[in-house]
């Protein structure tokens, strides 16, 4: 795998590293009645998401730009 491809899997393992601590802290808010603080962890949670679904994208091209020129 290219260096590129393997540093955006990287980056997106970080991204979902990070949209799972957002969720559990969001359960944590939920469950004592926070859910101002729930929404926002939840929605943080999606974001991180959305920027690792990007690197896993790019990873997929940049596997293609090297391995698909066929």
């Amino acid at each position: 795998m290219s260096k590129k491809a393997a540093e955006h899997h990287r980056k997106a393992s970080e991204h979902l590293t990070h949209a799972a601590r957002h969720h559990d802290e969001a359960a944590k808010h939920y469950d004592t009645g926070e859910h101002a603080m729930g929404g926002h962890h939840a929605h943080t949670a999606r974001g991180h998401m959305i920027h690792a679904r990007g690197h896993v994208e790019d990873a997929v091209k940049a596997h293609v730009e090297e391995h698909g020129k066929k």
